[in-house]
């Protein structure tokens, strides 16, 4: 028969923290270690230097962007670890809705979980056994810490006098006096129910402390997500039922009928309160804080400040991370409340901004349009179109844009991104930041404004409900821009914002078409990447045209970056100068400057990224797709007119060679590769 395994001790408990096989820290201390012992990478946005903790960047559905806000949260968790004033301070992350705050929270607590069920990193907390023994609690016989406190919590107090302690500490646990004080820096006093049952069992073992630790036994916290220990989610109550009971606990009649001594503080049933549930460090999450009733918002002013839950002047001390989440509107108004300034002074407020970098937001959209395979309402497979991210992402990014007379908004999408902006530099998106920054006003902020996630969700689903989707078992990317608008017209209440998104949309129709085009030529060229071949073969050109080693056949010899082979090029000076007329370059000067600044991007990009291809640089990739269209097909005009008169045979072929490319290369079906056909053949959104 299997022997029964006995529960840990106090004193074992208190030996295996002096080992280093458990650990005595509280929440915020535990936190920054599972943070900041993680990988740390130094990441350039917006024209500075910031940090990007790699933990958030984990799992298949991970935190995206937000470099500020969770640099803001990591220094906080830091400072507060180190005892310093965020200490009594919560964490609010103000924003619009839909842009990632309770994700960011509860991704933040899934990762604190999966922390914590690591044997060394396990919570512990201590039951009172047998009291039933003690004659004045009825037929109850185990009692829990309520708050789930650490059981060096109980050592430290297991004296009546702190010196008492300090020798159990020191005789059983064998710590050193500088160890003791450690702990003691980090003191506080048992809950109220603790400490009076601690006492009860003083009383009647004579203050014996060997028959004392008889009644103690070590537990582990438990982890149950579903109980809202170690983690737990407070949402903002309707008016009428919510009261301080849901946070703090209250008076429990079935306790009262064991218990005899009605000053016994046991009668209080913490756990009925959210707090009382994530005290034995834990998280505690507040979503939209601001929408609960006044009283209740003043509930959290003892408990930020004083990690206390005092209940008819007996108190518990608590030892939780406390986050909130709230949006602009009702902050705004909370605000506007002068007399409730005490419990916003007693909050670290961090201002969320949507994502800007269209580029990152492509996995943002990949969320909202889902990973698993779609079907139509017939349950047929739903295709994507390759485009369809793209023109979301760049809709969604152009609006959380604000107007700028330093920058066009394409511009500043293409900075925000990290890429090139014609001559425009990352220094003047950064004046633009800092100056729109200076705002008193939040909504008028760098990114703070905008179709946020959910607006762009609501979107996926107008079109995936549609019928043209649905006949042509195809998401087809120019179907999205109608969704979008009716996105617009009918959840934005704002009237200048309502026309700022409309314009939005069609500057994203713009850079739509302008990527058609690059696709057009490709299908045509029957090669996935043949405009990025002849975008790379002008910018070697330009490079080359000067090399001391250039024959009188033109041809120059280099280095290719990304194979390290030795390649030859033909110096084509005629397509160098039709590429730089479309570009509006006339003069000498004109074409050197610009070759100059291409030159210095060349140098500055390759040697950091070996792959850049000059591709984001939207007026260059549609120069040189108009001259090789020109010069290989007599000019786009004729493409357009061959594609779409095709009563003879030869322009039959061409149509039906550019659909097997775009079907068998380019990732199309037949329903997005006509439809994009067609889109190019009309005039539509030429900007």
């Amino acid at each position: 028969m299997a022997q029964r395994r006995t529960a840990p001790t106090l004193v074992n408990h208190i030996k295996a923290v002096k080992t280093g096989k458990q650990r005595f820290e509280n929440a915020v201390q535990g936190v920054a270690r599972m943070i900041l012992h993680q990988d740390i990478k130094k990441v350039v946005v917006n024209g500075k230097t910031t940090y990007d903790f790699q933990i958030f960047r984990r799992g298949g559905k991970h935190v995206i962007g937000m470099f500020d806000e969770i640099n803001s949260f990591v220094s906080f968790a830091k400072d507060a670890a180190e005892g310093g004033s965020s200490a009594e301070m919560a964490f609010v992350l103000v924003g619009e809705p839909g842009n990632g705050k309770t994700f960011f929270v509860e991704y933040l607590c899934d990762c604190y979980r999966r922390f914590l069920s690591r044997p060394e990193n396990r919570k512990h907390t201590f039951v009172f056994k047998g009291i039933d023994r003690l004659g004045s609690y009825g037929r109850l016989k185990n009692i829990e810490s309520q708050t789930y406190e650490d059981p060096m919590i109980l050592a430290m107090n297991i004296g009546e006098t702190r010196e008492e302690s300090q020798v159990f500490l020191a005789e059983k646990g064998g710590f050193s006096d500088t160890e003791i004080d450690q702990f003691y820096a980090a003191y506080r006093p048992l809950g109220a129910c603790s400490e009076y049952i601690w006492n009860d069992i003083r009383r009647h073992t004579d203050g014996k402390l060997d028959e004392m630790l008889k009644f103690i036994e070590i537990v582990p916290v438990p982890m149950t997500e579903s109980l809202g220990t170690l983690t737990g989610k407070y949402s903002a109550k309707d008016k009428i039922t919510s009261s301080a009971v849901d946070l703090l606990g209250e008076e429990s009649i079935q306790r009262l009928l064991h218990i005899t001594d009605t000053n016994n503080p046991y009668r209080f049933d913490l756990r009925r309160g959210a707090l009382a549930r994530v005290a034995g460090g834990g998280i505690h999450f507040s979503d939209e804080i601001f929408k609960n009733k006044k009283d209740l918002v003043q509930v959290y002013l003892g408990v930020i400040q004083n990690r206390t839950i005092e209940i008819d002047g007996y108190k518990w001390p608590i030892d939780t991370l406390i986050i909130a989440t709230s949006n602009n509107s009702e902050f705004n108004r909370f605000l506007a409340e002068k007399e409730e300034a005490p419990i916003v002074d007693r909050c670290r407020v961090c201002y969320v901004s949507h994502n800007t970098d269209y580029r990152r937001q492509a996995e943002l959209t990949t969320y909202a349009i889902g990973s698993q395979t779609k079907t139509t309402l017939t349950k047929e497979d739903l295709h994507q179109d390759p485009n369809l991210n793209y023109a979301i992402s760049a809709t969604v990014v152009l609006s959380r844009l604000p107007r700028s007379e330093k920058l066009t908004p394409i511009e500043t999408m293409k900075l925000a991104a990290g890429e090139v902006a014609g001559e425009k530099s990352i220094k003047t998106l950064a004046e633009v930041i800092d100056t729109l920054n200076q705002n008193p006003d939040i909504t008028k902020r760098f990114g703070q404004k905008g179709l946020g996630q959910r607006n762009l969700g609501r979107a996926v689903q107008l079109l995936g409900e549609s019928s043209e989707t649905n006949e042509g078992c195809c998401m087809v990317a120019i179907d999205i821009f109608p969704a979008l608008e009716r996105v617009v017209l009918d959840y934005v209440s704002d009237a200048n914002d309502r026309a700022k998104y409309l314009e939005d949309l069609k500057i994203a129709r713009s850079l739509y078409r302008e990527r058609v085009m690059t696709e057009m030529f490709n299908a045509y060229m029957d090669e996935p990447l043949a405009i990025r071949k002849d975008v790379m073969n002008y910018v070697n050109m330009i490079i080359g045209i000067d090399a001391e080693n250039l024959g009188p056949d033109k041809m120059w010899k280099y280095k290719d970056p990304q194979s390290g082979e030795l390649r030859a090029l033909k110096i084509d000076e005629r397509f160098i100068k039709s590429v730089e007329e479309l570009l509006g370059l006339k003069t000498e000067e004109q074409r050197e400057t610009f070759r100059t600044a291409i030159r210095k991007i060349y140098g500055q990009k390759i040697s950091l990224d070996p792959n850049y291809d000059f591709m984001d640089n939207l007026e260059l990739v549609k120069a040189v797709t108009d001259v090789r269209l020109k010069s290989d097909i007599a000019g786009a005009g004729s493409l357009v007119g061959a594609l779409a008169n095709r009563t003879n045979e030869e322009n039959q072929k061409l149509y039906d060679r550019m659909i097997t490319t775009m079907l068998d290369k380019l990732g199309y079906c037949r329903t997005c590769a006509q439809k994009t056909i067609e889109y190019f053949c009309t005039q539509e959104d030429e900007s």
